[in-house]
């Protein structure tokens, strides 16, 4: 991604293969600039350079029609119907009949953030000039993507095969002029979406229905969406440790930079630092140098070697995804020596180990979170009021909240399973092995939201945990935190209700607002030259 001329815009200029994690995030937020609203987001146009080489590959699959020459895709049959020519005056047909055919989802339509990314990666896998389409076509998914008209997508019935064949095909539909999109609240049929972006309904030629279907980007999408939001509860989730250690007036040492340079895990470091910069300047930590709580459990004194793992993790679906983001994933695939290959790059399998490795990550800040929840309620551990409430007995406190905590980290153990281990042969067997990643991708954002609550539920109990002694004052980035919580939840004097509570914690997990010594760590962040506070 590169500035355009008009840097007032915020546009940028789409190159082939070069759409970053960062540029992603903010598509996801929403953060674009539609009609007459700027956001002061970002606008996506095709480069020159892109359209050209899309104009090449599109002329190579003119000249194979011409010369009436069989190729997979362009003049056949589709998977198993592969040998099956197609006369010429029935190829715009083939090409509809492709998209409506394969129209076959179900369940809820995707989130907006998610039909955001899968607009714009779908545009950038066309851009790399191997799918043969007119650049219109590219053109066209941009447009949708700055101006929020976003095709209504069933989440349901992709494999992660043959590219997510399903969920694609709704999103072509609507270019064709049917199907339906949301735009400002309403939801249009496909021909009036299209007028919201100025174009008139696309008739498909050679190969643009194949490419449009084939692709990785609906399941790439999902687990983007799941990394920044898996990225946004980690941090939560830095924050939250630090606070509980603070209340439980946990050691400091297990965090010196010496113990974590010795093992050498990239994560384990980067997570130590963090939690060094977030309790630096500490009267809490400084008041018990020499006290006797050298042996935290291990939800306090593992916080590096266990997130650190998470981290690690998250870092390396990030290095999968951007790749797979920016590739060529339809089939066949045209080059520019006029060769037309067919191959497999549309299955999933590399998005679909990336999911799960996610869901082993988002599972265990969870668990870990949990773990500390317990902590901190247990007054025999933690030295504070029982169940965090004066009058305990008369009172629950906290008690019902951490069995909510434990309900969700036990249902994201069970969500964590693997789901790439599957498969189920479709196609007549022609396609006999499949990725599933699309559901491996999918059900991360469940896991997602539950440990935003888990992790919600901790800070509000380690703030809480706090005020129970305020003759000394944490460090200035923990203190904003916790100014931060109190905002949104009171101190718990006596029971009430506390699911608006948790509630209102939830959201503060999911946010991206944190200090920079935790988002300068994050895939998604790391590149760019602002970190937050």
């Amino acid at each position: 991604m590169t500035p355009s001329a008009s840097a007032a815009s915020c546009e940028r200029l789409l190159r082939p293969g070069q759409v970053d994690l960062a540029t992603l995030r903010r598509v996801h937020t929403g953060a674009v600039h539609a009609g007459a609203v700027h956001t002061g987001g970002l606008r996506l146009r095709l480069d020159p350079a892109a359209r050209a080489a899309m104009q090449a590959a599109q002329a190579t699959v003119q000249r194979i029609v011409g010369e009436d020459r069989m190729v997979y895709g362009i003049n056949t049959g589709f998977g198993k119907l592969a040998s099956t020519r197609i006369a010429h005056e029935h190829l715009a047909a083939l090409q509809r009949n492709l998209v409506l055919s394969h129209s076959a989802g179900t369940g809820q339509a995707l989130d907006d953030a998610v039909v955001r990314l899968v607009l714009v990666t779908k545009a950038v896998g066309l851009a790399r000039g191997h799918s043969g389409v007119d650049p219109r076509i590219a053109e066209a998914l941009l447009d949708l993507a700055n101006a929020q008209v976003l095709p209504l997508i069933p989440a349901k019935g992709s494999v992660g095969a043959s590219g997510d064949l399903a969920p694609l095909a709704h999103l072509a539909c609507v270019l064709m002029g049917e199907g339906q999109a949301r735009h400002q609240g309403r939801v249009l049929p496909g021909r009036e979406a299209l007028q919201v972006i100025g174009r008139s309904p696309f008739v498909l030629g050679p190969k643009e229905g194949l490419a449009l279907l084939n692709g990785t980007q609906v399941s790439t999408s999902l687990a983007l969406a799941a990394l920044f939001g898996a990225e946004n509860v980690l941090a939560a989730a830095l924050v939250a440790g630090a606070l509980s250690l603070e209340a439980i007036k946990g050691s400091v040492t297990p965090f010196d930079a010496r113990i974590h340079a010795a093992r050498g895990q990239p994560g384990q470091i980067a997570v130590a630092a963090a939690l060094r910069a977030l309790l630096s300047g500490s009267a809490i930590a400084a008041s018990h140098p020499h006290c006797a709580r050298v042996q935290d459990p291990y939800s306090i004194r593992c916080m590096p070697q266990v997130m650190g793992a998470c981290l690690d993790q998250l870092r390396h679906a990030a290095r999968v995804l951007e790749i797979e983001a920016n590739g060529a994933t339809d089939n066949p695939l045209v080059f520019a020596d006029g060769d037309v290959l067919s191959g497999g790059n549309f299955h999933a399998e590399p998005v679909a180990f990336a999911a799960d490795g996610m869901a082993l990550a988002v599972a265990e800040i969870g668990a870990m979170s949990e773990r500390r929840i317990a902590l901190l309620m247990d007054t025999h551990l933690s030295g504070l009021p029982a169940f965090l409430v004066p009058d305990s007995g008369l009172n629950s406190g906290f008690m019902l909240a951490q069995v909510t905590a434990a309900a969700l980290a036990s249902e994201n153990k069970s969500l964590a399973h693997p789901a790439s281990v599957d498969s189920l042969p479709t196609s007549a067997n022609q396609e006999d092995h499949v990725s599933m990643a699309t559901f491996a991708a999918r059900r991360l954002a469940a896991m997602v939201d539950n440990t935003a609550v888990i992790v919600g539920i901790e800070a509000a109990a380690a703030a809480q945990g706090l005020e129970f002694d305020r003759s000394l004052r944490s460090s200035p980035l923990l203190e904003a935190q916790f100014g931060a919580v109190r905002e949104r939840v009171a101190f718990l004097a006596q029971d009430r209700c506390l699911a608006p509570d948790i509630e209102a914690m939830r959201l503060w997990a999911h946010q991206s607002d944190w200090p920079g010594a935790l988002l300068q760590c994050l895939p998604s962040h790391a590149a760019s030259p602002h970190h937050g506070r």
